[in-house]
């Protein structure tokens, strides 16, 4: 598990690190070669359901521990928002939840 310090998180590296794991959860489904952008949305562009989001909860919980807690995030939207969710929501809310700083 690889765990950034708040002064190494950038905004490019936490896009790539997201990129890398919407695409393991898209090449379950067969799928390998999507674009995906800071405005792609995951239900509408990815066709990503809930289930997925879950699976997209654990993964980054793998790549950067309890910090960024996905679940806990889509759990504060309504649904419209969460239908809207783009990959941009979901990096600068990563980069926030790493930037803090971390209580022993």
């Amino acid at each position: 598990m690889s765990s950034p310090t708040p002064h190494t998180v950038t905004e490019e590296a936490v896009f790539a690190d997201v990129k890398q794991l919407i695409a393991q959860v898209l090449e379950e489904y067969g799928v390998d070669d999507v674009e995906i952008e800071m405005e792609t949305r995951f239900h509408e562009d990815l066709e990503l359901e809930s289930i997925d989001l879950v699976t997209m909860n654990g993964l980054l919980r793998e790549k950067y521990g309890t910090r960024v807690n996905f679940a806990e995030f889509i759990a504060a939207l309504d649904l419209e928002e969460i239908l809207g969710l783009t990959v941009g929501d979901l990096v600068a809310y990563s980069v926030r939840a790493l930037s803090e700083p971390v209580n022993p």
